[in-house]
């Protein structure tokens, strides 16, 4: 099946910081094999962008929506780009 490519930049509230949710982020995207970065904002939120096959992208936002065991994941805000192909792994940016 081939799938388009797509970026989508990720916004994700709630208890998201000190509970390890950007090494899950980064686990579950190379997993994937995606590519972009995950960083935490000094607002308490986390920003992920994210770009790889549809898909895949679909997958990794199903997952960020639960988070890893410790997180609470409130709210979670999603916008679909086009595909810029700008990364060559996933990071997490400090």
């Amino acid at each position: 099946m081939e799938s388009k490519k797509i970026r989508a930049e990720i916004l994700v509230s709630g208890l998201v910081q000190g509970v390890g949710y950007r090494y899950f982020v980064q686990r579950n995207a190379l997993a994937l094999g995606l590519t972009g970065y995950v960083k935490n904002l000094y607002t308490g939120e986390v920003f992920a962008v994210v770009e790889g096959k549809e898909y895949l992208v679909e997958d990794l936002i199903a997952k960020m929506k639960i988070g890893p065991q410790r997180s609470d994941v409130r709210r979670i805000k999603i916008s679909r780009e086009e595909y810029k192909g700008e990364f060559r792994t996933f990071e997490i940016r400090y």
